[in-house]
């Protein structure tokens, strides 16, 4: 038993003196290096000076601010949304199809442009509006009528009865440069009296996004930022005077990307004064037919030692070009003292003109300039004004009257009829739920049997007046009371 105690008591010292040399030894030990790495070099910034020309002081835009956000207003339109209802029942028996109404609300701006309540807007934010409401600076809310559109500039106008309005001044458009100072004022999502800052970063900018055929695009182009909300709204210079209207933006997100674009000021002052005067826009045209930019391989084609103008292609005959002598294989490179670069600025100096104006006109003609004086016409070949018989009446009402058309006086066995043809903004649309495209049958329990004969019932009339008609493929007829 000794021994066995001796043997175990020895072996366990040994094993404690082992394990001991081992710890000292440093066998087996986990060896971690680490290396200083060198701090990275400090860069001290430096003070770089310019030399400002003489004169300059940096630009402020306070006074712009001042002047344009008081004549900005907050436009909201109202629409009415017909939804049908499904019913399996009434579907299966053939009945009338249940419709639900609902009222869609959108918001922009616009700029009063005149003390005497004249707001000029997009096209696109008044367009299809069964009511329009109009929010001052102030807070103070208005009905406002639309007295007319110019879908080929998007450009629209309406009044409030309001007077000693603030108003905005035009600038001269032409005279905008790259690099200058702007302003855009309105009302992005829904958020009233904002100003943002940029410069003019192009102009004469055509994105082809106005869908009319007659569409002018040579858009002031600019890096304040512009979000949904602001159309309509101002482009103002440092001096608080109106460079354009607000209309576009380039975004893949449908919010501002970095581009807006505005509608130049000589274009929009030119649209309102004749949807003001005359209810639609005065265009003259200089008949050319088909037209192209010039470029070097076209240049070197035709001999030319220019790259810039717009090529004719085709003219219209008995236009204006053609009767003046301007030729196929023109490039137009002036026209009343303005350079023409490209189509874009030719549109939009055409759009200045009204029928009966004469304007001068340059070409180069085989590597030689020549001028000519061109008479413009309408887009009916005459120089006749459209529209100066603009009736008040139907402007109150917010109607136009057209006489039906062969095709469904023979389809409803008529010997005559009136329908309405277009709705905006008056007394009808406030008043009643009529909808475009109602054929009149009666007006007051009196045959109506022309637009004329209509017209003139509505000139006389007083009070209220009581309108029974249908629409097309809908057998119901429907009354609507006036109020005259």
């Amino acid at each position: 038993m000794k021994k066995i105690l001796s043997y175990g008591l020895t072996s366990l010292v040994i094993s404690c003196l082992s394990i001991a040399a081992y710890h000292f030894s440093g066998i087996g030990k986990q060896v971690v290096r680490v290396e200083q790495e060198n701090p990275t070099p400090a860069v001290t910034a430096r003070h770089v000076s310019y030399d400002f020309p003489e004169g300059y002081t940096p630009p402020d835009f306070r006074l712009a601010a001042e002047r344009a956000m008081s004549a900005v207003v907050h436009i909201k339109t109202y629409h009415r949304v017909i939804q049908r209802r499904s019913d399996p029942f009434y579907d299966f028996f053939g009945y009338r199809p249940r419709h639900q109404n609902r009222e869609s609300i959108s918001t922009g701006s616009g700029v009063i442009i005149d003390s005497k309540g004249y707001i000029v807007t997009n096209n696109h934010v008044v367009k299809g509006a069964d009511k329009i409401e109009v929010t001052l600076f102030d807070n103070r809310s208005y009905p406002a009528t639309l007295i007319g559109t110019d879908p080929s500039t998007d450009l629209g106008l309406l009044r409030i009865e309001a007077d000693n309005l603030p108003t905005v001044a035009f600038a001269n458009s032409d005279e905008a440069q790259v690099g200058q100072w702007v302003l855009a004022v309105g009302n992005p999502f829904n958020l009233a009296s904002t100003a943002t800052a940029g410069i003019v970063s192009a102009i004469g900018r055509d994105l082809e996004i106005i869908k009319d055929e007659m569409a002018i695009e040579s858009f002031i182009q600019t890096d304040a930022a512009v979000n949904p909300g602001n159309s309509g709204g101002a482009l103002v210079n440092l001096q608080g005077k109106l460079m354009g209207i607000n209309t576009a933006i380039a975004s893949p997100t449908g919010v501002y990307a970095g581009y807006a674009f505005a509608v130049p000021a000589n274009i929009v002052s030119k649209v309102i004064d004749d949807l003001r005067d005359y209810g639609t826009v005065q265009r003259g045209f200089f008949g050319l037919a088909f037209y192209r930019n010039l470029n070097t391989n076209i240049s070197k084609e035709l001999g030319l030692n220019i790259t810039e103008g717009v090529l004719v292609d085709r003219l219209y005959a008995e236009g204006a070009a053609q009767k003046a002598g301007i030729k196929t294989g023109d490039v137009i490179v002036q026209i009343d003292n303005h350079e023409v670069k490209n189509d874009a600025k030719m549109l939009e100096l055409e759009g200045r003109y009204r029928p009966g104006d004469e304007v001068s006109m340059i070409v180069n003609r085989a590597g030689k300039r020549k001028s000519f004086t061109l008479k413009l016409t309408n887009q009916y070949g005459t120089t006749k004004l459209l529209g100066s018989d603009r009736n008040e009446v139907l402007s109150q009402l917010g109607i136009e009257l057209k006489d039906l058309p062969q095709r469904f006086l023979d389809k409803y066995g008529m010997d005559s009829g009136v329908y309405i043809s277009k709705i905006v903004p008056g007394k009808i649309s406030q008043s009643t739920k009529m909808r475009e495209n109602f054929i009149v049958l009666r007006v007051d329990d009196r045959e109506a049997t022309s637009s004329a004969d209509l017209l003139k019932y509505f000139e006389n009339a007083k009070g209220n007046v009581k309108l029974e008609g249908f629409y097309e493929g809908d057998r119901y007829i429907y009354s609507y009371n006036i109020e005259l």
